[in-house]
């Protein structure tokens, strides 16, 4: 039994899309709070496989979606390359900015991140052995710009312009950051894909910020180089690019990275994507995750409308970003119900 997930990966055309959600374990689970509180941190509990396992089993459980996504963050890999990192509650990440060549001297090889990784890979081998058999492990690193849009600004920022303010004053020491940043993701993927990752995931969530030649160079050519390598090194694993708020340039991304899935945030229409983007292959999204605070009719209305536009080619049906905390489950339990009856 091939999984649904690889079988739209690969380029199926399914009666029913598989079904999995950005940020489906996390805060608007009441069981993920209660194993949070247990792992004292956020940090603790990315470090710790079984609590990690745990809260990536807990939305498949619950809800039995068609595949599981590793519990982990984006901004673990510029810490295993040297950068300090810590959360502050109420407010999100901080690292030790780098906005110099020297800030970037200091930082490890690429091919050095593997010790302080090691807890990830373990949770990955325990999810192969404890999910369920219909169920594809899904692995995933932030793309290039967007981690070195964390990485330089010491924070998430509104419109990433500590990173186009390096990008324009010293690009030397830019390019040879994201040539870093792309080295490690490398490896970190290839690790995941050895320790049981089935499908690997490049989240860029700042990538509309990108433009003109920069989207190509910053956002294109990365995932590029990241793609055709892990497909190199092993033959047969699919990928799933999400250059978020990419607006037109979804189109024909697929082509220009080796993506075998583009997936869509919530600011496209379903309709325009069929159109332009699913000709290349199998799309991902892209309800608007405020339906799963609100509910009712609306939601039920616009799963079966995005399912049914997209019903002519490959399709994997899942928000246009993270759930957010203030969701609730109902509203998930009726998302996916929606959709497998449309």
């Amino acid at each position: 039994m091939t999984k649904l997930l690889l079988r739209a990966l690969a380029g199926e055309t399914l009666p029913t899309p598989p079904i999995w959600m950005m940020r489906q374990a996390g805060r608007y689970l009441p069981e993920y709070r209660a194993t949070r509180a247990q792992a004292g941190d956020f940090l603790s509990l990315c470090y710790n496989p079984d609590l990690a396992a745990e809260v990536t089993l807990q939305p498949i459980r619950r809800f039995g979606f068609d595949a599981a996504i590793l519990f982990a963050d984006i901004l673990l890999v510029p810490q295993a390359l040297g950068a300090d990192l810590w959360f502050v509650t109420g407010e999100g990440p901080r690292l030790s900015a780098i906005t110099s060549a020297s800030d970037l001297g200091r930082l490890k090889p690429a091919d050095a991140i593997h010790h302080r990784l090691a807890p990830v890979y373990e949770t990955l081998r325990i999810l192969t052995r404890e999910l369920p058999r219909e169920t594809a492990l899904i692995g995933f690193a932030g793309a290039p710009w967007t981690v070195a849009t964390y990485m330089i600004a010491g924070r998430g920022t509104p419109d990433q312009a500590p990173a186009h303010a390096l990008k324009e004053r010293d690009r030397a020491t830019f390019t040879a950051l994201i040539d870093r940043i792309t080295d490690a993701t490398i490896h970190y993927l290839s690790a995941q894909i050895e320790a049981g990752a089935e499908v690997v995931k490049l989240f860029d969530s700042w990538a509309g910020s990108l433009k003109g030649a920069d989207f190509d160079d910053f956002a294109v050519a990365p995932a590029r180089r990241i793609i055709a390598t892990l497909k190199e090194r092993h033959p047969g694993i699919p990928v799933i690019a999400f250059p978020r708020e990419a607006g037109e340039r979804y189109v024909g991304f697929a082509r220009a990275t080796g993506a075998d899935c583009v997936a869509l945030d919530n600011s496209v229409d379903a309709d325009w994507a069929a159109r332009h983007v699913q000709i290349d292959g199998c799309v991902q999204g892209n309800m608007d995750p405020r339906h799963m605070v609100t509910g009712g009719p609306a939601l039920v209305a616009e799963a079966q409308r995005i399912t049914r536009a997209l019903r002519g080619g490959p399709h994997v049906f899942n928000l246009g970003h993270g759930i957010t905390p203030d969701a609730h489950p109902d509203n998930v339990a009726a998302m996916i119900e929606a959709v497998r009856s449309a």
